[in-house]
């Protein structure tokens, strides 16, 4: 209960100086995105948690990654809790975060999955569709991950609708099998 106590309470006080500075919008996206990254790549998580490395080597590992990729703000931030030794509970934290400005919106967040980039016009009919679908006005956070294949697979909150090639191909498998 300690450690969800520690998420929270950092996942607050970044939520309170992002929306302050009127950045909320686009330094939340970038945070969502890198704590997806720093969640399925275990090599940088580790990088970035190792105590053992001084903090300056850990923050340029952030500043090589990056640079002209996020805001100043955004960068600062996750320097800061780099530094701070909670590199590890990251992706946590970030989407509690989410979460925290989801709810300031009065929205539901969607992670999507897509094997390839959405154009706004899809973005816009999927945001229709999930909100139809949930209830719920919804924010996307598209994430491209070739592994899908194809089709689409999105969260709010604990839903998954999962219309994947992927998946698919998997129940197929199965059915195979049976």
């Amino acid at each position: 209960m300690a450690a969800e106590g520690v998420i929270h309470g950092y996942a607050e006080a970044l939520f309170r100086v992002v929306n302050a500075e009127g950045d909320l919008d686009l330094v939340e996206d970038e945070l969502f995105r890198f704590g997806k990254l720093v969640e399925s790549n275990s090599e940088l998580k580790q990088v970035l948690s190792d105590q053992t490395t001084p903090k300056a080597q850990r923050v340029k590992v952030l500043e090589d990654i990056l640079t002209g990729k996020v805001s100043d703000h955004t960068f600062g931030l996750l320097a800061f809790i780099v530094t701070q030794g909670r590199a590890r509970q990251l992706p946590q934290i970030l989407g509690e975060l989410s979460a925290l400005a989801a709810e300031a919106r009065n929205v539901a967040v969607a992670e999507v999955r897509t094997a390839v980039p959405l154009d706004d016009d899809q973005q816009k009919r999927l945001a229709e569709a999930l909100s139809a679908a949930t209830g719920k006005k919804v924010d996307l956070k598209v994430l491209v991950d070739p592994s899908v294949i194809g089709g689409v697979s999105a969260k709010v909150g604990d839903t998954v609708i999962d219309g994947t090639i992927r998946r698919r191909l998997e129940q197929l498998k199965d059915q195979v099998k049976s």
